[in-house]
């Protein structure tokens, strides 16, 4: 480096020619109009499909404990699927649905709260 010049850092000077100079507007189609913020919309209102029960299981499984959701009122089998596997991508465990009643592999109670909450259901913590 002994026989380079040295350049300076300060940031001064023209960096010379802008290749977008010569560019205008003319001819190209509207931007997209603005839309409102989200929190100027109003909120959607939350829907109350009822009551649903999050209970924590251990018995007649070995010790493993399950987080069992129950009592669903007006819903079939396909949104109870739909339900469980969004409960298990976000758990990050296995699940089912059996006799009517979603099973989440682990104690996951808090997570499978809040996706219920989500869908519009009032989840209840009940037993142990």
């Amino acid at each position: 480096m002994s026989g380079e010049e040295k350049r300076p850092t300060d940031g001064g000077g023209d960096l010379g020619h802008n290749p977008f100079a010569a560019l205008d507007a003319a001819g190209l189609p509207a931007g997209p109009a603005v839309r409102p913020s989200a929190a100027a919309a109003p909120a959607k209102p939350v829907r109350n499909r009822g009551r649903v029960d999050i209970i924590r299981e251990t018995g007649n499984r070995g010790g493993k404990t399950v987080t069992v959701v129950t009592n669903f009122i007006g819903i079939g089998l396909p949104e109870k699927e739909q339900l469980a596997k969004k409960m298990r991508a976000a758990c990050g465990c296995g699940g089912t649905v059996k006799e009517g009643r979603i099973e989440i592999q682990g104690d996951q109670r808090e997570t499978v709260a809040r996706i219920l909450t989500e869908a519009g259901f009032r989840p209840v913590f009940a037993g142990g």
